[in-house]
């Protein structure tokens, strides 16, 4: 087989896991043991971590699901650089000598991976292109839903309009911009004997928050390689002499109580944005906006424009993830990309004046109305049961 395995792309911050590591490598897990029982093969996860000082994280790797781990520490790793990491990546995968080491059944034939995971945010979405790239293979962006099963595809140029027969094929679903519709996508192999072509792995970067991660077992045990890094001139062109984390220009995550507007606002954007400032006043809220919003799609003031349609209030997967006390989400209705923003959040209140809005799902109180006639009772209220104090 040339074609072997799920690679996950493990990330972290100076050795601090990110999340999203841990749950690709749980809906990994899940894959391939459906997979190898499906197919009747004995394929592995393995998880590539790229850092210095990140021998522990290896350890960690494996309790939370992986089969093995290929490891390169070095002190040019301890921060990404997207021109070396994508070269020792795509090194560690092509080399059928490590990989074996790896994993022990690992064919003679091994060229590449069958699929890999990276993280969808600021650096797997780059890192997955450039790796893909140099793989030589196809990429799906911002994937919240995967299954691997076989399909029949007859298709103009894929197999010159045959039905053909995909095995083994991995199913890559994300929200279309609407957030409400599914994409399928699919890396497919060139059948069409005019114009055949392989192309592997198939691969795509998760959004984070989508797959929860499996239970973590100190018992379970794994294959643990070094991978020595050799770099050119030209990989350390770049230097990184000082590395400094800014804090958020609006600190959403350090609220215990976050208030929510989305194009609900429209019949009266200035007023009721009025509305939503005096509701997080009362309640020591931060404000926050869905992701239209960002795209200063009404006619405000400049000052509103300036204050609120700005991209570091986004909740969702094209801005922040976020867990408050208290998220009151009002005209939002609930896309997808918006929803895993804020699914961690401990209690939800929503307004809406859509009965079958899809955050009515994700809401423990759930406000059937519009918000000109909600928020006023709403601030009246809580204005009360504050003077009461």
């Amino acid at each position: 087989m040339k074609y072997q395995h799920l690679f996950v792309c493990f990330e972290h911050d100076d050795g601090h896991p990110l999340s999203v590591s841990f749950e690709m490598l749980g809906e990994a897990r899940r894959l391939m043991n459906d997979f190898n029982k499906k197919y009747s093969l004995d394929e592995k996860v393995i998880t590539i971590i790229l850092g210095h000082n990140i021998r522990s994280l290896c350890n960690e790797a494996i309790e939370a699901g992986a089969d093995a781990v290929i490891f390169s520490d070095h002190p040019e790793l301890r921060y990404p650089k997207i021109v070396i990491d994508t070269k020792i990546i795509s090194s560690i995968v092509r080399d059928r000598k490590i990989v074996s080491e790896a994993a022990q059944n690992t064919s003679p034939d091994y060229v590449k991976p069958r699929y890999m995971f990276f993280g969808a945010d600021s650096i797997g979405r780059h890192l997955s292109s450039t790796v893909l790239a140099e793989l030589e293979s196809g990429l799906a962006s911002d994937v919240n839903k995967l299954i691997i099963d076989d399909v029949m595809i007859t298709h103009e140029h894929k197999t010159k309009g045959k039905a053909e027969k995909y095995e083994k094929t991995l199913f890559m679903y994300r929200p279309d911009f609407s957030g409400f519709l599914w994409t399928q996508i699919l890396c497919l192999d060139n059948k069409n004997p005019e114009i055949s072509r392989e192309y592997s792995p198939q691969a795509g970067s998760i959004i984070p928050g989508v797959f929860p991660p499996i239970k973590k077992d100190a018992s379970r045990k794994g294959k643990i390689v070094e991978y020595e890094p050799t770099f050119s001139g030209r990989d350390l062109k770049i230097r990184i002499t000082k590395r400094e984390v800014l804090k958020s220009e609006i600190p959403l995550e350090e609220k215990k109580a976050v208030v929510a507007f989305g194009r609900g606002i429209k019949d009266s954007p200035e007023t009721n944005i009025r509305l939503i400032e005096q509701l997080a006043k009362q309640l020591d809220a931060e404000v926050a906006i869905s992701l239209p919003l960002s795209k200063q799609p009404y006619k405000v003031s400049e000052s509103i424009k300036s204050t609120y349609f700005i991209p570091a209030r986004v909740v969702g997967t094209s801005g922040k993830k976020i867990s408050p006390k208290l998220y009151i989400a009002i005209g939002i209705s609930g896309a997808v990309q918006h929803i895993v923003g804020m699914k961690e959040s401990d209690f939800v209140v929503s307004i809406n004046s859509d009965l079958n809005a899809p955050i009515k799902d994700e809401s423990d109180v759930f406000i059937h109305g519009r918000l000109e006639d909600v928020l006023p009772a709403l601030i009246d209220s809580i204005g009360k049961l504050k003077g009461g104090k």
